[in-house]
């Protein structure tokens, strides 16, 4: 069916949580410029003003008034556009019972609001929890806009397709119902998170609607990072026929603007391999967590290793050299080759570089220690001790230079505890948490062709060790990373029982139970581990909500 002379506006926007002000703003600066290019309407994220996801200030009944307060403004600080605002927000619910709030798209058009659609479907798997906020719509209906019949709709509400589910999650489908009432184009706001995979996904979701009903789907996606969670705009919009007509970039604010007559629209898309949307993720999440938070410049400990590098690389990207100290901290049993890769890279990206030996703390740790160890012998207490020796001095140098410390562990090691806490583990942001090991070097690679081959090859070739005793090497306590990670991917993030994952794996099933028992039996460093960037479908932290004290085994 077509919608005669119909140009819409894409905003996607980055929004900060709480600044709805400045959300606002965003938003009034996106509509007069989508009004200026001849759009009629423009359409902005899922809860764009007070940004998504806002938890439990969702439990303050102010946080629910000021964001009233600020629709309204909204809709009199564009009363004299020629355009219609769509946007997402939160209000009170009018309910007698049952949750406080409802989780909405606004359209605005004169000055005020001129139609609500209230979210019916409310998620509470994975990282969502709106079912502990939300009263769900009970129905919906489609919008009468300028003679045409619009389904507006809000984020998961368009994602229960029976045709392209095996189980779908629910037992409505608010896409079918505004179609059979008469929608002639569906209009869908979304703060959908980004993990590797998802961009290719929710084209492939989308497509399937608008092939299924022979309709345009407009889809405008949040873009940012807001604390674990990033998300990657990747906005579009599809004809009835299934083809992409218009696209918004990667990781970066947009307007895009789309005729849905001609089939007209921008196409701005970006990083079509994963490997480098992954990176930038990482990239966007880490310079947003850092200004979202209120700090300009980061420390990082470089060990010469390959996780070391990648997050110095990432956070030149994110906040830009000159605001990158990289702090090498050599002990006892460092090598040689860890100091000069460790000058060498960060020589290459050009950030400053200091060196604060351990070794002098170490030992004094040890005269006062080794009294009270009596005759016990050196084991991974003394490993440990190094590693805190580490942390104590980033953090020392956090507080005096008020710069956050990026830790540098990597999914792998956090998923068996290969970690110390209160050493390693001490920061503010944990850049790679959820990179497993194998895909911190794919990574890698992608900085060097960013950084004109800052980390040396050499780091990409030696053997990975934490160096805290004689000749250490990862494989000394876990199995190559390329077996450590396939077994992890099923275990933690597919939930795969360990004789089916060494069967499926050809792997010996007492490894594998060893690796599912390190992963259960650290659950207690994870939580207390800084919050980490999700790239991959589970990561630990946010949306993955195991307890400590447990006895369950598999």
């Amino acid at each position: 069916m077509v919608i005669s002379s119909m140009r819409i506006g894409l905003g996607q926007i980055n929004t900060t949580i709480g600044d709805m002000a400045g959300n606002v703003r965003k938003m009034i600066d996106a509509a007069g410029a989508a009004a200026g290019r001849g759009a009629e309407i423009v359409v902005f994220p899922e809860l764009a003003i007070p940004g998504y996801p806002p938890r439990d200030l969702m439990e303050k009944p102010s946080f629910v008034d000021h964001a009233e307060q600020e629709l309204a403004r909204l809709a009199a600080a564009t009363a004299g556009l020629p355009i219609t605002i769509i946007a997402g927000s939160i209000g009170h619910s009018a309910a007698d019972s049952g949750k406080r709030a409802i989780n909405f798209a606004a359209v605005l058009k004169g000055g005020r609001e001129i139609f609500r659609q209230v979210k019916m479907l409310l998620p509470t798997y994975d990282v969502f929890d709106e079912g502990r906020y939300f009263l769900p719509a009970e129905h919906q209906r489609p919008l009468e806009l300028n003679g045409r019949t619009l389904g507006v709709i809000v984020c998961e509400d368009a994602w229960n397709d029976k045709q392209y589910w095996e189980r779908p999650l629910y037992l409505r489908d608010p896409v079918q119902e505004l179609v059979a009432a008469g929608g002639q184009a569906l209009i869908s706001i979304n703060a959908s998170p980004y993990h590797m995979g998802k961009r290719a996904q929710r084209r492939e979701i989308f497509q399937v609607t608008a092939r299924r009903y022979g309709i345009p789907v407009i889809y405008v996606n949040q873009v940012g990072g807001n604390d674990q969670l990033v998300f990657d705009g990747s906005s579009f919009a599809i004809d009835p026929g299934g083809n992409v007509i218009a696209a918004a970039p990667s990781f970066a604010e947009d307007l895009v603007i789309v005729d849905l007559d001609t089939g007209a629209g921008d196409q701005n898309t970006s990083f079509d391999d994963e490997c480098e949307a992954a990176y930038e993720a990482l990239v966007m999440g880490t310079r947003d967590y850092l200004a979202k938070c209120g700090f300009r410049r980061v420390l990082i400990g470089l060990s010469g290793g390959i996780d070391s590098s990648l997050t110095a690389a990432v956070a030149v990207d994110a906040v830009g050299k000159e605001n990158v100290t990289g702090v090498a901290m050599p002990g006892p049993f460092s090598s040689d080759h860890s100091m000069t890769d460790a000058r060498e890279m960060a020589e290459r990206l050009g950030i400053r570089f200091e060196i604060a030996p351990i070794g002098a703390m170490y030992d004094e740790f040890l005269t006062v220690l080794d009294p009270i160890f009596g005759s016990s012998k050196r084991d991974v207490t003394e490993e440990n001790l190094q590693a805190r020796l580490r942390g104590v001095t980033l953090m020392a140098l956090s507080n005096k230079w008020n710069a956050l410390v990026l830790t540098t562990g990597n999914k792998s090691e956090l998923a068996v505890g290969y970690c110390t806490l209160y050493g390693d583990m001490c920061g503010g942001l944990a850049v790679i948490s959820d990179v497993p090991k194998t895909l911190v070097y794919q990574l890698s690679r992608v900085a060097n062709r960013r950084h004109n081959d800052a980390i040396p090859e050499n780091v990409f070739v030696k053997p990975p060790s934490a160096e805290l005793r004689p000749d250490q090497k990862d494989t000394d306590s876990l199995p190559p990373y390329e077996i450590l990670d396939a077994i992890l991917k099923a275990y933690v993030e597919e939930y795969e029982a360990p004789a089916s994952i060494a069967a499926r794996l050809n792997l010996p099933l007492e490894l594998v139970r060893d690796i599912a028992r390190k992963v259960d039996r650290n659950e207690y460093k994870r939580q207390q581990a800084a919050p980490g960037l999700k790239v991959t479908t589970k990561a630990f932290g946010i949306g993955r909500r195991f307890p400590i004290a447990q006895r369950f085994e598999e």
